[in-house]
């Protein structure tokens, strides 16, 4: 139970940490690496939501048995990313230096797969709060 709850605490900041200043760079990635977004209702709109995954992941670490459903999403959020990047980078389509953080998304896709299964024999009335409410009245 453990690592499911470093697994998804550690995706969680990592996601913020990345997405966040997204939000102040619009301008910069387009000079930085041209041509310039002209989309930005894509843009702003894949930054909120990536971060709402972030929240997601918070919510899962704090009692991953109980919020274990939402981790089937997760891992299709993680590896769609990342096979994304892979493709797009095989294209030509992105930079070479792109696939760090498509490889972040994969491996953290795979820890979520991992959590996944290492959860499955657990119940909820076994985990989290209610062991904990049941230690308090004994």
């Amino acid at each position: 139970m453990k690592f499911a709850k470093v697994v998804f605490w550690g995706a969680g900041i990592w996601g913020v940490l990345v997405l966040a200043p997204l939000y102040f760079m619009f301008d910069v990635i387009g000079q930085k690496d041209p041509p310039p977004i002209t989309h930005p209702g894509f843009y702003y709109g894949f930054v909120g939501l990536g971060l709402a995954w972030q929240i997601a992941f918070f919510l899962i670490a704090r009692d991953p048995v109980r919020f274990r459903p939402m981790m089937i999403p997760s891992v299709v959020e993680k590896f769609s990313w990342g096979i994304a990047v892979a493709v797009l980078v095989l294209q030509g389509r992105m930079h070479r230096s792109d696939i760090l953080f498509g490889g972040m998304d994969t491996l953290l896709g795979i820890f979520f797969v991992v959590v996944y299964v290492s959860t499955g024999g657990v119940r909820w009335e076994d985990s989290g709060e209610k062991r904990e409410e049941r230690r308090e009245k004994k």
